[in-house]
């Protein structure tokens, strides 16, 4: 019993000298998941830009609305493709925060590539197709 004792406070002193507190798995999944929504709306404030900015090319809107459903499309697979099995609590209480975490990294990344649209790319880059040079 005393063994048990000297682990719990040799983990507790790791944490807390790691600056991390101890949380819940309950928390853990929150705190996950807040953090995917905030990615999720960081997304569509960035495609709203985007379609704001470029409001006049209706060519280029219908062709990026495609894109982005399709890219809605992938990343539903591409999480399921990672958590296959139809019953989801197989994978334990730790499922909603994986899941979440998932769903932050691809969302993050299409964020990113949206992005472009915005700030543009430099002058000389002969692949741009729709992508405006930077000022």
């Amino acid at each position: 019993m005393r063994g048990i004792s000297i682990h719990a406070t040799v983990l507790t002193i790791l944490l807390l000298a790691a600056g991390s507190s101890a949380q819940t798995q309950t928390q853990m999944n929150e705190e996950a998941c807040s953090k995917y929504k905030q990615a999720d709306t960081e997304m569509n404030k960035v495609y709203k830009q985007v379609l704001n900015e470029y409001k006049s090319e209706l060519a280029f809107i219908k062709k990026l609305g495609v894109a982005q459903r399709a890219w809605v499309a992938f990343r539903d697979a591409h999480l399921e493709a990672i958590y296959p099995e139809i019953d989801k609590t197989r994978y334990g209480r730790v499922y909603p925060m994986c899941r979440c975490d998932v769903l932050t990294e691809l969302t993050r990344e299409r964020t990113k590539s949206l992005r472009k649209w915005i700030t543009g790319n430099k002058e000389g880059d002969v692949c741009t197709g729709s992508i405006k040079f930077k000022d």
